[in-house]
């Protein structure tokens, strides 16, 4: 994932080690230590032992200072390949802020690696927007059962395979899952969860094709309740958030499920889109976390890295591809170590 965005964050490491390089004072020469008649360091070291020591010790205390303008260039290269990769313009300014804040301002050792000051630098300040990701397991294993998650998004981004991929991901980790087929408005969906809980053994609840959907929901939280259910979840129609009549459906569906948890989901490869869309999602019927689809398409990364930080709300899965497997967990760490080559 993120290829494109991993190489150019490469390059501009590498511009600003050769920037900070730069800074740092050249080592003193030997002449300048007293060395009688500027002869070479092992004839001097033969003739006075102790001198060797003593340049060691000067070169590891002395020191170096990053000032703002000796890494300004690379600073703003680094904004423009942000930029250029779809990261939210507030997510790109807050990162570019930590990076100088953790970079400059402070006296450092001659002798530090420069590739592990500049790459904590970035890995802290990416750690920073991303958030701490969503465990929907331990979620599920610390509240009252069952737990009702509510998906929403908009047309075409794989909401409905999103919902059979949880269902697979949640059964495989032991809880009892029922899916509330409540996009009846589409055609084929019925159809479409209907084969993929065939497949998975998973139970649907589901009424005619234009059927209220927020009664479909209803009936399947009851039925969860009656079998001792771990997780309700709700398949929605999706749609878009300047549709009124269908958002204030989605409104209607929110108040009779009364969801534990309301699920956004939206493709990675939409960035900027995707988190303009997640942010009208949650103002008006609201959003507890995010799973972003098609991840595993997506050179770019810009959605991955802007949306928590703008709407303040955890991503909880990445969609990396058409198996009922391929979905993970979303771990800031696992995306730092991905764009960096480091472990956070």
């Amino acid at each position: 994932m993120f290829e494109g965005l991993r190489s150019r964050l490469q390059k501009i490491t590498g511009s600003l080690e050769d920037r900070i390089e730069q800074t740092i004072p050249a080592e003193p020469s030997v002449e300048k230590t007293g060395v009688p008649g500027g002869a070479a360091p092992a004839e001097a070291a033969e003739k006075d032992p102790s001198l060797l020591s003593r340049v060691k010790v000067l070169i590891t205390d002395r020191e170096f200072f990053i000032s703002e303008k000796d890494v300004e260039e690379p600073l703003f290269e680094l904004q423009m390949v942000l930029l250029e990769n779809d990261v939210a313009l507030p997510v790109a300014d807050e990162i570019i802020r930590r990076v100088r804040e953790d970079l400059t301002g402070k006296r450092r050792k001659i002798g530090e690696p420069l590739h592990e000051i500049v790459t904590a630098a970035l890995r802290n300040a990416l750690m920073s927007v991303l958030g701490d990701g969503f465990d929907l397991v331990s979620y599920i294993r610390n509240h009252e059962r069952p737990v009702r998650i509510l998906f929403t998004g908009v047309n075409g981004t794989g909401k409905t395979t999103t919902v059979a991929k949880v269902a697979a991901y949640l059964k495989k980790q032991g809880f009892s899952v029922v899916i509330g087929a409540g996009d009846t408005f589409r055609a084929g969906a019925l159809e479409q969860i209907d084969v993929h809980a065939d497949r998975l053994g998973i139970k649907v609840i589901q009424h005619q094709q234009g059927a209220d959907p927020s009664a479909v929901l209803f009936d399947a939280v009851s039925y969860a309740k009656a079998h001792r259910i771990d997780a309700v979840l709700a398949d929605t129609a999706g749609r878009f958030h300047n549709r009124a009549n269908l958002m204030n459906q989605l409104e209607k569906i929110r108040r009779v499920m009364n969801p534990d948890l309301i699920v956004y989901v939206d493709e990675a490869v939409a960035g900027n889109d995707a988190v303009i869309r997640a942010h009208e999602f949650d103002r008006t019927v609201g959003a507890d976390a995010v799973i972003l689809t098609k991840a595993d398409m997506d050179s770019r990364g810009g959605a991955a890295i802007s949306i928590a930080h703008t709407i303040g709300k955890p991503v909880m899965f990445l969609g990396t591809g058409q198996g009922y497997d391929d979905i993970v967990p979303f771990s800031p760490a696992r995306v730092v170590e991905e764009l960096l080559g480091v472990s956070a």
